[in-house]
């Protein structure tokens, strides 16, 4: 599920979400978008027309690309160019993670 983040949302008060935010506007992102992920789902290989560039904020991700697999915990990065073959696989408490698309 992706929301826009309401500026009353208790995510955009953390001054870690804040700080990223203001980081990816400055980069030229979009708008950060909130995106939650169910626990122990996962994508298979997929591409986006974007670069994501997103902040995990609860939970965990692993993204595989090509032979490396990374795992993300809450207050990691990732970064993704556009049009990266990727799979997504969701930790047991799923993620939440606020991400920039360019």
């Amino acid at each position: 599920m992706n929301q826009p983040i309401p500026g009353d949302d208790p995510v955009r008060q953390s001054p870690q979400a804040q700080a990223f935010a203001e980081a990816l506007r400055s980069e030229g992102f979009a708008e950060p978008v909130l995106v939650r992920r169910e626990a122990g789902g996962s994508l298979d290989i997929h591409t986006h027309p974007f670069t994501a560039k997103a902040l995990i904020l609860e939970g965990e991700i692993r993204i595989n690309v090509g032979q490396t697999d990374r795992l993300y915990k809450a207050g990691e990065v990732f970064f993704l160019a556009a049009d990266t073959p990727h799979a997504e696989y969701y930790g047991a408490q799923g993620v939440a993670y606020l991400v920039g698309r360019k």
